[in-house]
């Protein structure tokens, strides 16, 4: 690694305080693994929310943690450099991988260059030999009319012949399906060892059951184990509850169910119960009865009975018998459990369906060998099928990932005029100002905590568009001033794709926008400072005019008024002699400063005096402005939204300007100083006034060269 970067040249530019390294050459996207990261702007991004397609992230976000990490960046490269004859084809950035570029001595190379022709020739674009992102957006289709495509999966018209196609068929209908890369459904071959598998277990466990003892009585045998299962628990139940009679004849009344259930079965519709028939005893219990087969029995159970009778009964103890005794009923389960050992044992039931016949028919057939053929024929096509994922990451690749090196390696789109980063989300028009610097933002209550850290003037918006779901950004304004920028304000946010968006202020946060602005604070906090004490003054008057009327309203009733207060003079007396001492303080100080400012010399000197009173005044402001706008920084805005920034992107007032332009009339155009709708009256007085002091300093001046001044000395110098 220390002979690479030794040997590789690199080559940096500095730009907003920051310096990048500027990727040129194929040799800088080679050697970027051997660049010391901390010279990175980035180390990670998201994968959603950029101006990027999320596809080309998603594809570079190998552990699939939605993030784009450094050394996945770093492994792209190293990809595109394996299946390409020069890597500089990514530079550009271009739609469309031209299949020239593809290095086809690679084994990966010519897999990939094999699947590009087959998207080609699906979409019948051969002569174009271009295979652009548009063509790879759904490459699901690419395999509809085609049986081998290399996943290891056959549909049934794969077959050549309608015998075989049948066995895929059958194997399908028995153990199920999987979905070829043609959207068909078919097997693989563990399908088909599957199916196989359970053809032999159930012909071999068909042979098992075919000997005397399984099948005690026969033909009727299997009916008979059925009829058997079918009321074994209850008639079990019927034997237990006689045995219990016979022990204790006082259970007779309870053994049968009280009363109470049998009322309760009177209120209701008995054929709609049969469930709570069913749940009755099988037949009456008597200690030693016998269980009545075709009468006298529970009604639930009637059918199941008469059943039990006809494959079970008759068989086993002849066609006369229409009771069992207990011992009776235990010959018959005994009769039947070898049949019911050997039921429980079955194998290969998913192939049960197809019929003992075509089982064996299947299993004398030489169909296996044929389908399994198939299956490696579709194998064969396997490079060809990965080779089609490999042209759809290269197809976004060579499209974007030299566009996700100039926002991660460095910023270099960023400060490109006109160009926009990958997190700049759009444009908002707001207060006479476009504000460039705005990035998505799922909840601002959670990115201002980090986003304060940038120490810019950020506003949080709501964007609205019909047909769309509503999304969040912050716009950074970094030039102009906070004057009218409000929560509830609208504006119009222009995505990057040029849709318009209704955008509302719903958060902001306070920082120094610009030096004008702070140079200009102090005189609107005093100007702010006049009008609210004269809006206290005035409601003051009001409220004392409002008192002064109801005391008339209320002498117009007739009540009596109170006397006023009386005055105490000598208060009054201190307060007159107190405004009058201060009075003369201030006109003394005003005069003083006056005069001082008039004794400057020489004439220069009351210029910089000037400046240095407006100094006093808007120095420590924009001291303090300045000083915050040296620490805006891009980083915490972008952390807040998932990245890793590792540089330090400062956002200097010369790219703060660049960022948000203030509104300006365009070049060329005119424009007339008349307003229709100024007021005449102020406009006059303005007038006047400067008219005023324009002639006192005219006079002045020719005082001053006539050398007629009355006074002496002359005020201003000389």
């Amino acid at each position: 690694m220390t002979e690479t970067r030794a040997l590789h040249r690199w080559k940096f530019y500095r730009v907003g305080g920051l310096d990048q390294v500027n990727l040129i050459t194929a040799d800088d996207l080679r050697s970027l693994r051997d660049l010391d990261q901390k010279l990175w702007v980035a180390l990670s991004c998201p994968t959603k929310g950029l101006e990027i397609d999320s596809r080309t992230l998603q594809l570079l976000d190998l552990d699939k943690d939605n993030r784009v990490r450094a050394p996945e960046v770093l492994a792209a490269i190293e990809w595109c450099d394996q299946r390409l004859k020069n890597l500089v084809s990514i530079i550009p950035g271009r739609d469309g991988l031209a299949l020239d570029e593809i290095d086809e001595t690679r084994p990966e190379g010519k897999m990939l260059a094999a699947a590009a022709r087959r998207v080609l020739a699906h979409f019948k674009k051969e002569s174009t030999a271009l295979l652009t992102a548009a063509d790879v957006a759904d490459v699901s289709n690419v395999f509809v009319e085609t049986s081998f495509n290399g996943d290891g999966i056959i549909p049934p018209s794969a077959a050549a012949d309608p015998e075989t196609a049948q066995v895929i068929t059958e194997a399908l209908e028995c153990e199920g399906g999987l979905t070829d890369r043609s959207g068909k459904p078919g097997i693989d071959q563990a399908k088909l060892d599957a199916f196989y598998a359970d053809l032999g277990a159930f012909a071999a466990w068909s042979s098992e059951g075919e000997t005397e003892i399984v099948r005690a009585l026969g033909a009727a045998t299997s009916a008979a184990f059925l009829a058997v299962k079918a009321v074994r628990a209850k008639v079990d139940d019927y034997f237990m509850r006689c045995q219990l009679v016979a022990f204790d004849a006082r259970a007779g009344a309870l053994i049968n169910r009280a009363e109470a259930d049998l009322l309760a079965l009177a209120g209701k519709d008995l054929s709609t119960a049969l469930d709570d028939i069913g749940a009755l005893p099988i037949a009456r219990v008597e200690a030693g009865r016998p269980l009545p087969l075709t009468s006298g029995a529970n009604p639930a159970w009637a059918e199941r009975l008469l059943t039990l009778h006809r494959e079970a009964a008759a068989p086993a103890l002849g066609a006369d018998k229409a009771s069992l005794t207990e011992a009776e009923w235990t010959f018959l389960k005994r009769r039947v459990a070898a049949f019911e050992a050997w039921d429980a044992a079955k194998k290969g039931a998913p192939v049960e369906k197809l019929g003992l016949a075509r089982v064996r028919a299947l299993l004398e057939r030489k169909d296996k060998a044929v389908v399994e053929a198939l299956l490696a024929q579709d194998k064969s096509f396997e490079p060809e099928a990965l080779g089609l994922a490999d042209a759809v990451r290269l197809v976004f690749y060579q499209r974007d990932l030299f566009t996700l090196l100039r926002n991660f390696v460095s910023f270099a789109d960023f400060y490109e005029p006109r160009k926009g980063a990958i997190f700049q989300a759009g444009t908002l028009y707001l207060d006479s100002r476009s504000c460039d610097l705005c990035v998505r933002v799922d909840d601002p209550g959670a990115h201002s905590t980090l986003g304060s850290l940038s120490h810019m003037y950020i506003a949080y918006c709501e964007c609205r568009r019909a047909g769309s779901d509503a999304m969040k950004i912050a716009a950074c304004f970094t030039q102009g001033d906070s004057d009218y920028l409000m929560v509830g304000r609208n504006g119009i946010f222009y995505d990057r794709l040029g849709r318009d968006w209704d955008a509302t202020i719903i958060k902001i946060l306070d920082n120094p926008i610009s030096i004008r602005q702070a140079f200009f604070a102090p005189y609107k906090k005093f100007v702010r400072f006049i009008e609210e004490q004269a809006q206290k003054f005035a409601a003051s008057k009001e409220k004392e005019a409002d008192a002064k009327l109801a005391a008339a309203a209320s002498v117009a009733g007739g009540e009596v008024p109170k006397p006023p207060a009386p005055v105490d003079v000598g208060k009054m007396v201190g307060i007159i002699a107190a405004l009058g001492v201060g009075a003369g303080a201030l006109g003394a100080l005003f005069g003083g400063l006056i005069a001082g400012f008039a004794g400057l010399q020489p004439w220069w000197a009351k210029i910089v005096a000037l400046f240095g009173v407006v100094a006093v005044i808007s120095g420590p402001s924009m001291a303090m402005a300045w000083l915050k706008l040296r620490q805006r920084t891009l980083g915490p805005v972008l952390d807040a939204n998932g990245w890793a920034i590792n540089g330090r992107v400062k956002v200097n007032i010369p790219l703060g300007v660049s960022l948000t332009e203030r509104a300006r009339l365009p070049e060329g155009a005119s424009r007339t100083l008349e307003d229709p709708f100024e007021d005449k009256a102020a406009a006059r007085r303005r007038r006047m006034v400067w008219l005023a002091l324009s002639l006192v300093v005219t006079l002045l001046g020719a005082a001053k060269v006539l050398h007629v001044w009355p006074f002496a000395p002359w005020p201003f110098g000389g």
